[in-house]
């Protein structure tokens, strides 16, 4: 072949193969700015210029870091206008020393879960710590020990170095910036055996991890904590109480994550979560709690704020809200009162588990709680066992029992709003024969009352309508033996109520 036809090949080859590399290039970078896949450690410059104005965060954890980050962080920042890839990676209870050995032997055994700038998650397996952190110029970078080992020093000091030098040798955002999550204690009545490690104790847990806090700076030379931890804390001692984990009681509920976003939001970009418009789905007392937990924890990232002033505002009641008095394992859509003595609150949430903005307080306490109610029962209350079983109980007419008599059972209902009428229906039941009336008076501006023989009751209940609160949005509920009791001790008994308005 002559050499002027080798030339025109050889040109239209190198115009094909030209095409194919320029569609290639654009093509394979994402709107994550990942290009093509991870195929290596090595991402091309295009991707990592290609989405100015992104902070870029990654997280090298566990399930606890999927708690604070996979969720809720990416809508928080939007609302903000804030543009952001989130990354996370992942192996399921990864503590330091994993993730020591993991970047030692260079192992692609994380899942590398990440949202891009527009909001997609999507997680890529058998990956290496390498390959993550030089998918992106990382903003950020955070660490996290491992739950049980979270409030052990030791561990920290023994491993954390190791991981955060190799993570500097490896990062291609010479301005990266180093974050250390400090995590939650696990809620009182986990199971959890690690809870072993703090005498199954949430305050014993919750020292530790702030010791150990308070120490990171001396261990790696990290830029910020971030207190997700205090921000849970924070939250338990608002009227939400020991409402942010799941059944397992140490990984976060999604409240508790959102609780957890809100820390991050603030610690990352610099600005107040408080007011921020995403409410995750939640009621307004509820993110309420959540940002003003966060914030707190931002201000006070050691301590402990109490947020026991913290109350959801009066709303009206466009579905019931019933209440269980006893101890019972709690029953879903029934608001629990297990204490009987004067001064035990519980904040009150309706059938669709919304703050109401109402609370019920013992003002005069009952004698104890009984657990020989009726089950079975058939009511408008339609209540379950747990519910029917048990109740709070008196003895208005002595003699002693239990070393005390108590002549009445009072209940003031607080967070009510005055221009509305409120309606009340009590159920009473003990196993027994004779007339134990129990007479149920509602006083506000204007007073009913009611009665019903709670012996052996399976399905009759007092019912007393349009109760109008004072003007400080108050109501008594009064219980005691009616006229009819002939109980020797004057025995009463309530085991739940509900309350509605109009």
């Amino acid at each position: 072949m002559k050499m002027k036809n080798w030339i025109k090949i050889f040109t239209k080859q190198s115009a094909i193969l030209l095409a194919l590399c320029t569609i290639t290039l654009f093509s394979a970078c994402s709107k994550d700015g990942n290009p093509n896949g991870l195929p290596d450690a090595n991402p091309n410059e295009y991707a990592r210029k290609s989405n100015p104005g992104v902070i870029k965060i990654l997280a090298i954890g566990n399930s606890f870091s999927e708690d604070a980050i996979e969720s809720n962080l990416y809508e928080l920042a939007k609302d903000k206008g804030i543009k952001v890839i989130i990354g996370n990676m992942y192996i399921a209870g990864a503590s330091l020393a994993n993730h020591r050995t993991n970047a030692e032997r260079g192992t692609p055994v994380y899942e590398y879960r990440k949202i891009g700038e527009d909001g997609v998650k999507k997680n890529t397996t058998k990956v290496s710590l390498e390959q993550a952190i030089q998918d992106e110029q990382w903003d950020y970078i955070s660490f996290q020990q491992a739950s049980p080992n979270s409030g052990q020093l030791e561990t920290v000091q023994k491993d954390l170095p190791a991981v955060f030098n190799y993570v500097k040798s490896k990062a291609t955002n010479e301005n990266v910036k180093y974050a250390y999550h400090s995590t939650w204690a696990y809620a009182t009545s986990s199971t959890y055996s690690a809870f072993a490690n703090y005498n199954n104790n949430q305050t014993t847990m919750y020292n530790a991890i702030i010791n150990v806090s308070q120490k990171i700076e001396s261990i790696a030379p990290v830029n910020l904590l971030i207190p997700a931890g205090t921000a849970i804390q924070n939250a338990r001692t608002s009227a939400l109480g020991e409402s942010f984990n799941v059944a397992d009681g140490y990984h976060l509920n999604a409240l508790g994550k959102y609780i957890a976003a809100c820390t991050w939001f603030e610690k990352i970009f610099g600005q107040s979560v408080v007011g921020n418009n995403y409410n995750g789905g939640f009621s307004s007392f509820e993110v309420k709690v959540a940002q003003n937990a966060a914030h707190l924890a931002v201000l006070k990232p050691n301590e402990i704020t109490s947020m026991s002033t913290y109350e959801a505002e009066p709303i009206p009641l466009t579905n019931p809200v019933l209440v269980d008095f006893g101890n019972a394992t709690p029953s879903p859509t029934w608001n629990q009162m297990s204490g009987y003595t004067v001064g035990s609150k519980v904040n009150l949430k309706d059938t669709k588990n919304v703050f109401v903005g109402m609370s019920l307080t013992v003002t005069e306490r009952f004698n104890n709680i009984n657990t020989n109610g009726a089950i079975g029962t058939t009511t408008p209350l339609n209540m379950p066992d747990n519910v029917s079983a048990r109740n709070f109980y008196g003895n208005a007419k002595g003699p002693l029992f239990n070393g005390i008599v108590t002549p009445k059972g009072v209940i003031e209902v607080a967070g009510l709003i005055p221009t509305l009428n409120y309606s009340f229906s009590f159920f009473g039941s003990r196993d027994a024969t004779d007339n134990r009336e129990t007479l149920f008076t509602v006083s506000g501006v204007n007073s009913g009352s009611a009665s019903l023989n709670p012996s052996s009751n399976k399905t009759q209940i007092a019912t007393i309508e349009n109760i109008k609160p004072n003007a400080q949005g108050k109501i008594t509920i009064t219980v005691t033996a009616g006229p009819n009791n002939v109980s020797a001790n004057g025995w009463f008994y309530l085991n739940a109520a509900k309350i509605t308005s109009n």
